[in-house]
């Protein structure tokens, strides 16, 4: 059970199921973990919010104990004789390190490691409320706010990090692993419309549920290798209405994250679905949701097709703004992304090969990109090439697949 209490009650023996403050604000390696000692209390306290999540089932239960409001945290004695075990890592969690370090200062995690933690802990939450949802429970906004929450940090702190991850599924797990990718890219997409904070915490809302229906649609028909037939369509199709039933029996979602689900597969011409809706009758928010659940679905592998490069995912993009999307709303995401992406790898016309770290808003064919390899088939000397102060210049999209490059050892650090 998770209970919010004041800061003053944490004791060790508890468990931290969340720090209730921004991704970067914290020391902490983990945003989850078994406060060991009154070190641990005290780092806590120190980072200055006045509550926390605790976890009783992972933890000590604060209600079951006698402890006095703003009473300094001292170990105990009996503990310290017999700890308790500490507990298995939650699935997407990498294994705590023998001893376990749970209060590492944050200078010692890079802000890449950052990322892979809130990105597997995403994907782990995203996939237990799809299993949640089927066996009829309902989702659990505790576990989705905070998360949420990190994300748009995340993004705001250091986007760069985060939406190259995003960009990595594996096909078996694609399902999840798209929401989380639409929600870190919608996050980026209102940051550039210059939408107000708390709006975009819930669009970012919206984004990680807004294919929660298809939790109600059998996996043979997500899965499927070939091409459905019309009535896997339609019981494909379906899910934007589970979707919608799902989230308005959820307490606690606002407007602005239904339209997101409700609305992600309606087109700006009238063709789209469920509603046919058209133009204005979509909100701003569901216009923005369909650009970026296209994106991410065409530029990701799947069983049944492989994705897109992500300039030519942008190209058509363009192209079907001409009916399906609101034109000056894909010109924005397109900035928000970047015309070569950070993360993606791109031929050079040097025969090098590079992947893209950092974007510049001024000159966005010339982003700051890392050589690594030659066309020739070896491995470089890595090395930063700001593209604006070189004579080289992009030429191309390459696969990382194509040329047997792990995509994650590269991703900027």
């Amino acid at each position: 059970m998770i209970k919010l209490i004041s800061v003053d009650r944490l004791q060790a023996g508890m468990y931290v199921h969340d720090l209730n403050c921004g991704w970067l604000q914290h020391g902490f390696v983990r945003n989850r973990f078994r406060v060991a000692s009154a070190d641990d209390v005290r780092k806590v306290r120190e980072i200055g919010v006045a509550e926390i999540y605790v976890d009783t089932r992972r933890g000590l239960d604060p209600d079951t104990l006698h402890i006095p409001e703003a009473a300094p945290a001292k170990p105990s004695t009996e503990a310290e004789a017999a700890p308790e075990p500490a507990p298995e890592p939650e699935a997407g969690e990498p294994p705590p390190a023998e001893p376990p370090a749970v209060h590492t200062p944050a200078k010692a995690a890079t802000r890449f490691e950052r990322a892979c933690a809130l990105h597997r802990e995403a994907n782990q939450i995203v996939s237990d409320m799809l299993v949640d949802i089927r066996l009829g429970k309902q989702i659990e906004m505790e576990k989705v706010e905070p998360l949420v929450g990190r994300i748009v940090d995340s993004i705001f702190t250091q986007q760069d990090a985060l939406l190259p991850l995003a960009r990595l599924k594996q096909h078996d797990n694609y399902t999840f692993q798209h929401s989380v990718s639409v929600c870190a890219l919608m996050t980026a997409f209102a940051r550039t419309l210059e939408v107000s904070r708390e709006v975009i915490r819930e669009i970012a809302v919206g984004a990680l549920l807004h294919d929660v229906g298809k939790a109600r649609v059998p996996d043979e028909i997500l899965n499927k290798p070939g091409k459905l037939t019309d009535a896997e369509f339609d019981r494909m199709k379906s899910h934007v209405v589970q979707s919608k039933i799902i989230l308005q029996a959820t307490p606690g979602i606002s407007q602005i994250a239904l339209d997101v689900a409700a609305q992600h597969h309606e087109r700006f011409d009238g063709t789209g679905y469920p509603n046919k809706l058209r133009s204005e009758q979509i909100s701003l928010y569901g216009r923005m949701g369909a650009i970026v659940d296209v994106y991410d679905a065409i530029t990701s592998n799947r069983v049944y097709h492989k994705g897109m490069a992500p300039t030519e995912a942008l190209r058509k993009l363009l192209e079907w703004s001409a009916n399906h999307f609101e034109p000056r709303l894909v010109k924005a995401f397109i900035r928000s992304v970047g015309i070569y992406p950070t993360g993606a790898l791109v031929r050079l016309e040097s025969k090098r090969l590079a992947v893209v770290q950092a974007q510049h808003a001024e000159k966005p064919m010339q982003p700051t990109v890392k050589v690594i390899f030659h066309t020739a088939g070896h491995y470089l000397q890595p090395a930063d090439l700001d593209l604006r102060r070189s004579q080289d210049r992009i030429v191309g999209h390459e696969d990382f697949a194509d040329w047997n490059i792990d995509a994650l050892r590269w991703l900027p650090q």
